[in-house]
């Protein structure tokens, strides 16, 4: 491991990884006391220069990330995932093992990624139906991202929307209303244009 980074709090990190420099792994959120939060990382991480890990995370085996991601408090992130430089994720996101998240892609708080799932680059995921309302933050609403789907790049998934599992979402789509499993969508707003089995792949 490079010596020129800084860990917070006693982060516990496995065996095999490499921290690049000018990366920080466990720095508290605002109003959060020091010692609160547990970080763990497991077992083979490649964490890229000028990452950002606050405080009480739960990362699995062979997590890497690419430049300046900046992953925020309290999420559970699984095993053999890999997040693309500048990409944001927010807090209590859940995201399973074998998630692919290319670069400048935003993942909102409580947002859910399941396992398999592929986000191409620039991806914008959402969830205030009504930003800036007196109530937003008792009422956000993030999209779940099902088994296998795959979402094209810059594509935007407005609050609360469900993309089924192993469906397809074409990119430069704006995703207004759920999508079933197993299907292509495209367009703003995305429509229905085949079955996955359709594909010639």
């Amino acid at each position: 491991m490079s010596q020129n980074y800084r860990l917070l709090n006693d982060p516990e990190i496995g065996e095999g990884s490499t921290i690049e420099e000018y990366c920080i792994i466990g720095v508290a959120g605002r109003g959060q006391s020091p010692d609160e939060l547990k970080t763990t990382i497991g077992s083979g991480a490649y964490i890229r220069s000028h990452t950002v890990i606050y405080a009480g995370n739960k990362i699995g085996d062979n997590f890497q990330t690419g430049n300046k991601v900046n992953i925020r408090e309290l999420n559970s992130i699984g095993d053999s995932v890999s997040i693309g430089t500048l990409t944001v994720i927010e807090h209590h996101v859940l995201i399973e093992d074998n998630v692919r998240i290319h670069s400048q892609v935003f993942i909102p708080e409580f947002s859910i990624i399941k396992s398999g799932a592929w986000i191409g680059p620039n991806v914008v995921l959402t969830n205030a139906k009504y930003p800036l309302s007196p109530d937003v933050k008792e009422n956000l609403n993030a999209p779940i991202i099902e088994l296998g789907a795959k979402i094209g790049a810059n594509s935007t998934i407005l609050p609360g929307v469900k993309i089924g599992e192993n469906a397809l979402v074409g990119a430069g789509s704006v995703v207004t209303v759920d999508v079933p499993a197993g299907v292509v969508v495209a367009g703003n707003p995305a429509r229905f244009i085949k079955k996955i089995t359709e594909l010639p792949y």
